[in-house]
């Protein structure tokens, strides 16, 4: 399932396939490549995420059950898989709080990109279909008010 960001860079991307210059197809790559890498980054958080788990579970586990048998594993190699998952964990931490930041550069990274698409489809557009009819003017003309369709105070008086 898409998400709204997801269909509307779609939809951009669709807009600009019209359009056949070098830029385009730049734009369109870039938007492509910073996807594929916002993909691998939400993918990285997720095994991060999952390793803090089995971190937190394996010291749960060796504070709750290896104080009751020590006589299975030696002191040492119980101070060894504790010193382990601690390490597993803290690592863990310090990964995740890492890629969220890069997913947070490369979702402002796309966001430009979009930006650059609604830009470059605008001229697209402007350049087949011209500039759109129902442009108001900014001032007004004889004191009247100027009409949806831009033609002023000469279509009021045929009315």
């Amino acid at each position: 399932m898409m998400s709204a960001d997801q269909r509307e860079t779609e939809f951009l991307k669709q807009c600009i396939r019209y359009d056949d210059t070098e830029e385009r197809h730049r734009l369109e790559e870039r938007i492509t490549q910073i996807q594929r890498d916002e993909r691998i980054v939400r993918r990285a958080v997720w095994l991060m995420a999952l390793l803090i788990a089995l971190a937190m579970a394996g010291l749960s586990y060796a504070a709750i059950f290896m104080m009751d048998y020590p006589l299975d594993l030696s002191e040492w190699t119980g101070r060894l898989l504790v010193k382990l998952l601690c390490a597993l964990g803290g690592g863990s931490v310090i990964c995740l709080f890492v890629f969220l930041g890069l997913g947070a550069v490369y979702r402002k990274e796309l966001d430009r990109r979009r930006e650059d698409c609604r830009r470059l489809a605008l001229k697209v557009l402007e350049s087949r279909l011209g500039l759109p009819r129902d442009v108001l003017l900014p001032a007004t003309v004889d004191g009247h008010e100027p009409l949806p369709n831009g033609n002023g105070a000469a279509a009021k008086t045929r009315s």
